[in-house]
């Protein structure tokens, strides 16, 4: 089945970006009987699964929701479960990221994440620099909307600084102030478990993106819902504003 999915994908028009809401671990937890770190450790498999999937299809930047800023409410056992996961799969994952040429990336209020996760990440980070075939990005301790207002702020000191003027302010300049500058806006956004909702993940830059909803549990997806995602973002029109009739012209 996988390997007839795989068949379908048009390699000329894969999403330079895919943008992943990893949702699902808690309740494919409690469907087993465990605790919802239980669902955490084995949402690893998915993570690890899909990048290399990913990066053998020739995407270019794949971008997984790995901890909002609204995490840091849950219980602080499982806030502590998960920094320390966070650590570990680092640590063990590195060499496969090395394998297979992938350069590990962050984006989010990365210095308020717990000293010991902000070090394996940052090391994690520098020891896969060198890497070209595929960007890994981390969104952790993320919020779009602290994403925006961190960018206004910014651009605000620099009017206050005479460095820039309103009237100069763009898409472009604004993007600049962004975490994700430099990177292609997301075309394919993903979201696992069955829910329909953004929950403030990238929204300034899932402006155009397809949105793609599956009922998939994450500790359960695999390369081939990863290969069905792809196919339905390539059967979808993507009009930017325009008509259908434009389009073929």
């Amino acid at each position: 089945m996988t390997t007839d999915l795989k068949s379908k994908i048009n390699m000329d028009k894969l999403p330079k970006h895919i943008a992943i809401i990893m949702d699902g671990n808690g309740r494919w937890a409690k469907q087993h009987g465990k605790p919802r770190v239980f669902g955490h450790r084995n949402g690893v498999k998915a993570v690890r699964e899909t990048t290399e999937a990913a990066a053998e299809l020739g995407v270019e930047n794949i971008t997984l929701y790995a901890f909002s800023t609204e995490n840091w409410n849950r219980p602080r056992f499982e806030v502590n479960a998960l920094m320390s996961l966070l650590v570990e799969t680092i640590r063990s994952e590195v060499a496969t990221l090395n394998k297979n040429n992938i350069r590990l990336k962050a984006i989010g209020d990365l210095k308020k994440l717990p000293a010991k996760s902000y070090k394996a990440l940052m090391e994690g980070i520098e020891n896969t620099k060198n890497n070209t075939r595929m960007n890994l990005i981390l969104a952790l301790n993320y919020s779009a909307k602290w994403e925006i207002m961190e960018a206004i702020k910014s651009l605000a000191d620099k009017i206050e600084n005479k460095q820039l003027f309103a009237a100069d302010i763009d898409e472009k300049t604004f993007e600049s102030e962004l975490s994700t500058k430099g990177i292609p806006d997301p075309e394919l956004m993903i979201r696992t478990s069955g829910e329909n909702r953004i929950s403030n993940f990238l929204l300034w830059q899932i402006a155009y993106a397809e949105l793609y909803f599956t009922p998939i549990l994450w500790p359960e997806f695999r390369k081939e819902h990863l290969y069905q995602a792809i196919i339905d973002f390539q059967n979808r029109e993507r009009r930017f504003g325009m008509t259908s009739e434009q389009l073929v012209k």
